[in-house]
């Protein structure tokens, strides 16, 4: 049985958008950063951004912890951005691409919640010591990822020493937005890619 002309278009369209689906944001880490800003505003402090660096750093981070117990002695504990309060730190930094001297200004702050439980993990920024940095307007950025019963926040800062950026190469500029450049370019130069197959089998 012969594929009509449009079945393999159409497969090949389903094949091509697959390749590029987006990233699911995960529900917990967007409820605590929208917490997180709700909390900043009602101090008449500016939200946080996301910072996509403090986000990867903060995914490793929780991989590391994520089979520690989640228990009342291991709550908040925050750590510099620029200690190697985790085994193999610099690693996990090397992992995402971040120099370590752009962390010296920032603050990595783990917490646990059992199912991650939104108003106790909200709590456990606004209740705890870790509101002393919330409260600090010298933080601009935010990182967030969780995984099982824990969660990792990331404060980033505007500053060469606390925005967890990248070391260029010698010679090399910075590219702040590869990022979406990389997700809009492939979708892009997908639909290229179809048309021109459509073009040519009809």
């Amino acid at each position: 049985m012969a594929i009509s002309k449009f079945h393999q278009l159409f497969l090949l369209s389903l094949l091509s958008l697959s390749l590029h689906r987006p990233v699911l944001s995960n529900q917990e880490e967007e409820s605590l950063l929208q917490g997180i800003n709700d909390y900043r505003t009602s101090l008449k402090l500016t939200t946080l951004t996301e910072n996509e660096n403090a986000a990867c750093l903060a995914e490793e981070i929780a991989e590391l912890i994520k089979h520690q117990p989640c228990t009342n002695t291991s709550g908040p504990a925050s750590v510099p951005g620029s200690q190697t309060g985790f085994p193999g730190f610099l690693e996990l930094l090397n992992n995402c691409e971040i120099s370590v001297t752009s962390t010296r200004d920032g603050e990595i702050m783990p917490a646990c919640a059992p199912d991650l439980d939104a108003s106790l993990l909200l709590s456990s920024f606004t209740k705890t010591r870790y509101n002393k940095n919330l409260n600090d307007s010298k933080f601009t950025g935010i990182g967030v990822a969780s995984d099982n019963d824990w969660i990792v926040v990331i404060l980033t800062t505007s500053t060469p020493e606390g925005g967890y950026t990248p070391a260029p190469e010698e010679g090399e500029v910075p590219d702040t937005d590869s990022g979406f450049t990389f997700g809009v370019n492939g979708v892009v130069s997908s639909c290229l890619l179809v048309l021109l197959f459509a073009f040519f089998m009809f």
